[in-house]
């Protein structure tokens, strides 16, 4: 490994998915992470992992371990990005869960003290959101907004609001590294 990679985890909330994905495939020394109901989305909205692939390797939910989450006891991440993030993910997040790839990562990231970046679906109490057919409005329940809100509090991780945050803050992370 020359230099520390970021580690992006795609989950199964397809709010503004394109947009994310457009941006995650601008750069440069990135692995995928994709969890089982973020391969279903990426079929609903159109988008294949060949053409993901093409760019950067992809590690799929197959395992019960998740074994490449040991890359970060081995420095090879810098950066957890989990973007977009269902209102589910963002739950076992703030409650400790870790049984699938994308929660097991963003748990292992904190232990090792890894920056996260999380781009939650559920930020307001209403809010305009992608679906495959085009854009809907969507009105999160209180449960999913105080989940958002807790993740908020926790050390290592940063939560963003929409899609441009989240560019600028990935951008401004990449330019404090060595």
């Amino acid at each position: 490994m020359d230099k520390p990679r970021l580690a992006w985890a795609i989950t199964g909330s397809g709010h503004y998915i394109k947009e994310c994905l457009d941006f995650m495939l601008t750069l440069d020394d990135v692995d995928v992470y994709l969890s089982l109901a973020g391969e279903e989305v990426l079929k609903m909205y159109g988008i294949t992992l060949e053409d993901i692939r093409k760019k950067m390797p992809v590690y799929r939910d197959k395992t019960a371990s998740a074994p490449p989450v040991g890359h970060f006891y081995k420095g090879y991440y810098h950066t957890f990005v989990m973007a977009p993030t269902t209102s589910n993910t963002v739950a076992k997040c703030v409650l400790g869960i870790a049984d699938s790839l994308a929660t097991n990562l963003y748990s292992q990231a904190g232990k090792c003290r890894v920056e996260s970046i999380v781009y939650p679906c559920d930020i307001a109490p209403e809010m305009e959101t992608t679906a495959p057919g085009g854009k809907v409005m969507v009105y999160p329940r209180k449960i999913d907004l105080e989940g958002t809100a807790k993740l908020r509090t926790f050390e290592y991780t940063t939560v963003v609001d929409s899609v441009d945050e989240l560019i600028n803050t990935v951008k401004k992370r990449l330019t404090t590294l060595p």
